[in-house]
């Protein structure tokens, strides 16, 4: 089964990347670009045929390893 794991900055946390993909949007001349907010896509595919114990578990390993819960936020959707 395949999960993808979205992982963004929280809310009010600096975003360089953000930022830099921003200013350098603005700087090739497309105008009206407000905000960027930059993070990772992380796809996985699980042994666990179930889909309510495959998301479980891949929520388990986003707090445990692929998101810093102290300022990125993540989301888990099956593919």
């Amino acid at each position: 089964m395949k999960l993808r794991v979205t992982v963004m900055p929280k809310a009010g946390v600096l975003d360089p990347q953000g930022k830099a993909i921003g200013q350098a949007l603005a700087g090739l001349g497309f105008a009206g670009v407000a905000e960027v907010r930059a993070g990772k896509l992380i796809e996985l595919e699980v042994a666990e045929t179930d889909p309510t114990r495959a998301k479980a578990a891949v929520e388990e390993m986003a707090r445990k390893l692929l998101a810093n819960t102290v300022i990125e936020s993540f989301r888990v959707e099956i593919a």
